[in-house]
């Protein structure tokens, strides 16, 4: 999920620059001279600093995140998602209260004015919903699209809303994840979950609760849909089963366990990282795990989700990978979620105000995984569908190195004082913080075409 505010209980990182809504012209010139930034490990925050971005100067911006996953290439050739619809399954909103319930069309205008984007091209499905007001939107769904948008700027994107109420216990989240696969593989190729569809730790659900949501990704890898789902924020713990009853991480059982859906081998489990790339260029420098301190310790914000699952044993896919036991190994990949690193975002403060603010969490390398995956899809010709198999023969291939950034530094412990859960540390080649690693989009982009379904 993407990280709570701390003033009003849900949202981002606090307001940072200020935009009027007109006032897209400086707005542009500004995103576009950012200062230099020192060179070397430290060139995306100051040296220890653990506070979030909050303008078009910290953040990156999207151009930035292009340029740093290898993903501007592609655009330039045209492989942009045209012809690719992203489906983001988001809770349903009922009243218009900014900056935390905003008018996502708008945003998604700003955002593009802001950084030079096409129009977004934005559908609502309210079937599992009924919202009258369907472009009502939580900042994670803010966030979601415009990741999306940023990565694959002609891909379509279709919001399928879902009731609050599933967060409510285990069973409704089970069934909302079911539900928002069911539909979701009737509206796009690509499903990305990072709220409404998340279930929580593994031991949250029953064994024929397991098999209802495994049967229904069968059948949606079955339509050559792919399904990406962030890990988690809560490092080497399970999520609560019930968000609603923990809104800021407090009082629930603290085990060391990974998340559904995730941890279904059916979902490429996306984890997140800490980025380093040129605020003048985008260029990429490094990454490592993300955890803390760039995450709040007590809170449900605070690592990348990782680890080993108790209810699927390993695939067939992750067979003879260095660290993957005889169960299934999360994540998959990984990609920024760090608040102090992310991407900017542009959301409504009201009366035609604009703020920046930071993407973060696995929220945040989830749908920027699934966009990655309609470029591909767009580049294949074709919906690649279950791609797992082929991202894991490329990692075994001689071309991995230039596929992926391998994340060899950081891990995913987590802390409710006086509580540690001990995590697990990066390390070469695949590991149960951030997977295979990061993408090289230009590189791993004509690969992913290549192996899958071959």
């Amino acid at each position: 999920m993407i990280k709570l505010g701390r003033a009003a209980g849900a949202g981002l990182a606090v307001t940072g620059l200020i935009l009027a809504g007109c006032a897209s012209a400086s707005a542009d010139r500004q995103a576009s001279r950012a200062p230099a930034r020192p060179a070397g490990p430290s060139a995306g925050a100051s040296a220890g600093a653990t506070a979030d971005c909050d303008s078009v100067t910290t953040c990156y911006t999207p151009r930035q995140i292009q340029v740093a996953y290898g993903i501007r290439p592609l655009l330039d050739r045209g492989i942009d998602g045209r012809g690719e619809t992203v489906v983001l399954p988001e809770f349903a909103q009922a009243r218009l209260s900014p900056p935390q319930v905003s008018d996502i069309r708008q945003d998604l205008a700003q955002f593009d004015r802001l950084f030079g984007l096409p129009a977004a091209r934005l559908r609502a499905v309210t079937t599992l919903a009924g919202a009258a007001t369907p472009w009502l939107a939580s900042q994670e769904e803010v966030a979601d699209a415009e990741i999306v948008h940023a990565v694959a700027p002609a891909a379509a994107i279709t919001l399928l809303l879902a009731s609050p109420a599933s967060l409510s216990t285990p069973q409704s989240a089970v069934a909302a994840a079911v539900a928002v696969v069911r539909l979701g593989r009737s509206r796009g190729g690509v499903i990305s979950i990072s709220g409404a569809g998340q279930i929580g730790g593994e031991l949250c659900v029953t064994h024929a609760e397991v098999a209802s949501l495994n049967s229904a990704l069968q059948a949606t890898a079955g339509r050559h849909v792919t399904v990406v789902a962030a890990t988690g924020d809560t490092g080497a713990a399970g999520e609560p089963c019930s968000v609603a009853a923990a809104p800021t991480g407090g009082s629930f059982p603290l085990i060391k366990e990974v998340n559904l859906p995730s941890s279904d081998p059916l979902v490429l489990a996306a984890g997140g990282t800490s980025l380093t790339a040129s605020h003048v260029t985008g260029a990429y420098v490094g990454e490592t795990a993300w955890g803390l301190p760039y995450g709040d310790p007590g809170t449900l914000f605070q690592a990348t989700g990782g680890g080993v699952s108790r209810l699927f044993p390993r695939p067939g896919y992750q067979d003879g990978v260095a660290g993957i036991g005889a169960t299934r190994g999360v994540p998959d990949v990984a990609a920024d979620a760090s608040g102090h690193s992310g991407m900017a975002l542009a959301i409504s403060d009201g009366g035609g105000r604009y703020a920046i603010r930071n993407s973060g969490g696995t929220s945040a390398s989830a749908p920027l995984w699934a966009a990655l995956i309609a470029l591909a899809d767009q580049y294949a010709g074709r919906p690649l569908g279950f791609v797992n198999p082929a991202l894991y023969r490329i990692a075994r291939s001689a071309a991995y190195h230039q596929a992926f950034h391998d994340i060899t530094t950081g891990n995913n412990t987590a802390i409710w004082p006086p509580t540690t859960i001990t995590g697990y540390r990066a390390g070469p080649g695949w590991d149960p913080v951030t997977g295979l690693g990061s993408p090289d989009a230009q590189a791993l982009i004509p690969l992913l075409a290549r192996y899958a379904g071959s």
